[in-house]
């Protein structure tokens, strides 16, 4: 199934700022030091979204794209240009009933460079081949566990073998009790190169923001639940994911926000947005450090070579030099 968008160039000046700094960095071990200098800080890039979410950096296009969940907009920004508008719409184009009509969420590009995209409002996941600079459309991947709806895919990722995880919370509906919702359970799920779908899992509360290790042993995971506002991870056994535990827990920290989206780094550390900002994570799953980004952080991404981390803070698209 396809439906025809177009891509949209018009730079929002009103949305950029130049020089505008914010947060701070809370450095909890000095092992920090060797990722984040001492003395960066935060640059505020683009401002004015509603909540901003799913960044990935973009080889092909040197940008950065990232989505604007509630206004069903996805924006490209660059050195060069700025800000501009990439997909309008993003995530919701009547493909699958939905009251609630949010937009796109998380965004990877995949090996031969398309776009692939979680949709909260279509309720799958869909492509945009490449190259990403021209007029697409939206291409189906999938959209239905056997035979029924997803809620509202949120996150995605890629093994090194081409099998894509990814979660399915229901944000994008009118919550559990949502009359269109048609699975009991809020998954993680594994869809492989020869179209074989799986349940990896399907306990847990919201799950959202997902990563491999960087040998893909283990598999990291958000739960973007207050009660339970925690990262778990599941060990590769024989191929598959399982024996999950929870790697740390951040219920009782008492900054605002969820677990949400996450990266890792090459060292082996986790960059993770929750509580404060973006929590840094040792391999071990000590805590750092903290990115404070004066607000609610929905998810982060590294640039090819790692020299940002750019983040995604409410309404706000900012970044912070890293060490490399």
């Amino acid at each position: 199934m396809k439906h025809i968008l177009f891509l949209s160039f018009n730079v929002l000046c009103w949305f950029t700022f130049a020089q505008q700094t914010m947060g701070a960095v809370e450095r909890l071990d000095k092992s920090l030091d060797a990722l984040i200098a001492p003395g960066a800080t935060l640059e505020v890039l683009a401002e004015g979204f509603s909540w901003s979410e799913g960044p990935v950096w973009v080889p092909e296009l040197e940008a950065l794209l990232f989505t604007d969940v509630p206004t069903n907009k996805a924006y490209r920004w660059d050195e060069k240009k700025g800000l501009q508008v990439y997909l309008d719409p993003s995530g919701y184009t009547a493909y699958a009933p939905n009251k609630k009509k949010s937009g796109a969420n998380g965004l990877i590009i995949d090996s031969k460079g398309n776009l692939l995209i979680a949709q909260h409002g279509d309720r799958r996941i869909a492509k945009i081949n490449a190259p990403l600079d021209i007029a697409s459309e939206f291409i189906t991947v999938v959209d239905r566990f056997q035979g029924q709806r997803f809620h509202s895919p949120n996150d995605l990722i890629l093994s090194r073998k081409g099998s894509l995880f990814f979660t399915d919370p229901p944000y994008g509906l009118q919550g559990d009790e949502d009359p269109l919702r048609e699975m009991p359970h809020n998954g993680l799920y594994r869809l492989d190169p020869d179209g074989k779908l799986s349940l990896v899992h399907a306990s847990l509360s919201r799950p959202n923001g997902l990563a491999f290790s960087q040998d893909e042993s283990l598999l990291y995971v958000a739960n973007s639940d207050a009660k339970q506002n925690l990262w778990m991870v599941f060990e590769r056994v024989n191929g598959r994911y399982v024996n999950p535990r929870v790697f740390f827990d951040a219920t009782a920290m008492t900054r605002p926000g969820l677990a949400d989206g996450l990266k890792v780094h090459s060292s082996g550390a986790l960059f993770a947005t929750g509580p404060g900002g973006v929590l840094i994570l040792s391999p071990q799953g000590k805590h750092l450090g903290t990115i404070l980004t004066d607000g609610r952080t929905a998810n982060c991404a590294f640039d090819t070579g790692e020299n940002y981390l750019y983040m995604t803070s409410n309404r706000k698209l900012t970044r912070i030099k890293l060490k490399n």
